[in-house]
């Protein structure tokens, strides 16, 4: 199977429909956070769409903060193909995408049971952890320059 990403930016992107069905069926129905929770602030975001051949299994959305940096929202692969390295990729590809744009450090908020995940990819741990949907997180950084 082809693995590829699509992006563009605010609700009006040809992708944005598809991140948002991935991200009702992980966050909405898997692990039940509030649809009002969920969505918001769709129009200033980036989203990124990893597709296997057809099929849009995996996304992302960034919103560029005052500072430059780029944080990272709303990471998810649908179950069934997960543990196959898609959302890696996707986050190596916007990575990419972060240095090409000069972009200092990429940030987010990691469910503390993906902290691995995200440390594998050279993300730290920064400051205390917080509750965001009821869902214990702490936020990670990757410096670029």
């Amino acid at each position: 199977m082809k693995f590829t990403i699509k992006n563009g930016t605010g609700t009006s992107a040809t992708c944005y429909q598809a991140a948002l069905m991935i991200r009702q069926q992980v966050f909405v129905k898997e692990q039940h956070v509030s649809p009002e929770l969920e969505i918001e602030n769709e129009d200033q975001a980036r989203y990124y769409v990893g597709y296997l051949d057809s099929t849009p299994v995996t996304t992302v959305r960034v919103i560029e903060q005052a500072d430059g940096a780029w944080h990272l929202q709303r990471v998810a692969t649908l179950k069934k193909f997960r543990q196959q390295g898609l959302a890696r990729r996707m986050l190596n590809f916007v990575e990419e995408s972060a240095k090409k744009s000069e972009v200092p450090y990429l940030t987010l908020g990691a469910q503390d049971q993906a902290q691995g995940f995200y440390l594998k990819l050279g993300y730290n741990v920064v400051g205390d952890g917080f509750l965001d949907a009821g869902i214990k997180h702490h936020r990670m950084e990757k410096k670029l320059y």
